[in-house]
């Protein structure tokens, strides 16, 4: 299981936190009322490359207040899962989970006032041998 977390570095989760990419196109607001739960690393072939952390949220635990019609959707292998990210400044945001389509995983990064660097101990599940792909 990952790492469950309420403050990091003195900063504490807000129940409804904001959170942005990078350009601030996309902006949304997430209900935290746990804090963040279930931060993870995965070593599948696309999150090697991004090298976000994520936490788990409800699918309506995510509400896309700006720039909807900026984020893009990048799906591969099974086309389950379905990551989004800004078109304009390329920065994950968000992705529905193959592995639990109920959820959403979000970018830590993007959260407002978190500096991630800041969070040890993150598990890294391994996506490359993911539970869908064993026959």
């Amino acid at each position: 299981m990952g790492v469950n977390l309420k403050e990091i570095d003195g900063i504490k989760i807000q129940l409804k936190h904001l959170a942005s990419c990078h350009c601030g196109f996309v902006k949304f607001e997430l209900d935290l009322p746990d804090g963040l739960i279930d931060l993870r690393r995965c070593d599948c072939s696309l999150c090697r490359r991004r090298g976000a952390i994520a936490a788990s949220v409800s699918l309506d635990g995510i509400n896309v207040l700006e720039g909807h019609e900026h984020l893009k959707l990048y799906q591969f292998n099974t086309n389950t899962a379905k990551h989004y990210f800004c078109g304009n400044c390329g920065i994950y945001t968000h992705h529905q989970r193959r592995s639990n389509p109920t959820q959403y995983g979000f970018n830590v990064v993007c959260l407002e006032g978190v500096n991630p660097l800041k969070v040890g101990g993150v598990p890294t599940y391994n996506g490359g041998n993911h539970p869908a792909d064993r026959g």
